[in-house]
């Protein structure tokens, strides 16, 4: 019988080894999974490749795994919001790399991992400092640059619910980058607030199909934290 249910956020990210790749949910703290990051904090993982929309928010989820020094890299379209201090400690410091994208070409690039594709043009960065050394061309008139695609180990990402063979639907905002990232990691692993049961969830809503979905772990609802944006 398939269960990819596990019994806490700690079994869920088990194994995760030191310079691992992890992309994980969000859009700032919209669907961002705080359980699993404090569990990956826990697991002790270093030397991590993060891919996110930003560079974490105030002390919590993103920026607890900053401020823990886990962080090799960070992959990210926005590393400097008002509150995002423990990144700017770091980097200052020479103690984090950033790799800026722009927010579609990040979006784009991860899709493409979990779509197959090898690379492609896109507009967006040419003739800018993101373009360089990087091939570029000119299509139809207009310069593009080539971007290729972001893989990862592992995606750590959140959803509305799910059910045991990883099946999920997610709420408003806090979809975000959760179903593109899914597609892109070798093991994704899903919180949840609501458990389902099989044939629950109408096969025309699910979002993010079990074939993606490695691992699953139901956390308590929070309130007031961005998740029912």
């Amino acid at each position: 019988m398939i269960n990819k249910f596990c019994d806490s956020p700690a079994a869920a990210v088990a194994g995760v080894a030191d310079g691992a790749t992890v992309m994980i949910g969000g859009f700032g703290t919209a669907g961002q999974p705080h359980e699993l990051i404090a569990a990956l904090i826990d697991q002790g993982a270093r030397e991590l490749t993060i891919v996110n929309n930003n560079a974490g928010n105030g002390d919590s989820g993103l920026a607890a795994l900053l401020a823990a020094g886990r962080v090799k890299k960070i992959i990210c379209s926005f590393p400097r919001q008002a509150d995002s201090h423990h990144f700017d400690r770091l980097y200052r410091a020479g103690q984090i790399e950033l790799e800026l994208v722009p927010q579609g070409n990040l979006a784009e690039r991860i899709r493409a991992a979990g779509a197959g594709i090898g690379a492609f043009f896109t507009p967006t960065g040419y003739g800018t400092a993101l373009a360089e050394g990087k091939e570029t061309r000119f299509i139809e008139g207009r310069g593009h640059v080539l971007e290729v695609p972001i893989h990862a180990d592992l995606a750590l990402i959140q959803a509305e619910r799910g059910d045991r063979w990883g099946n999920l639907t997610y709420r408003k905002t806090a979809r975000n980058f959760g179903p593109i990232m899914a597609a892109a990691a070798r093991v994704t692993v899903a919180s949840v607030f609501e458990v389902a049961e099989l044939g629950e969830i109408d096969p025309e809503t699910v979002v993010t199909p079990g074939l993606y979905v490695q691992r699953v772990v139901q956390i308590p609802r929070r309130i007031a934290t961005g998740d029912a944006a």
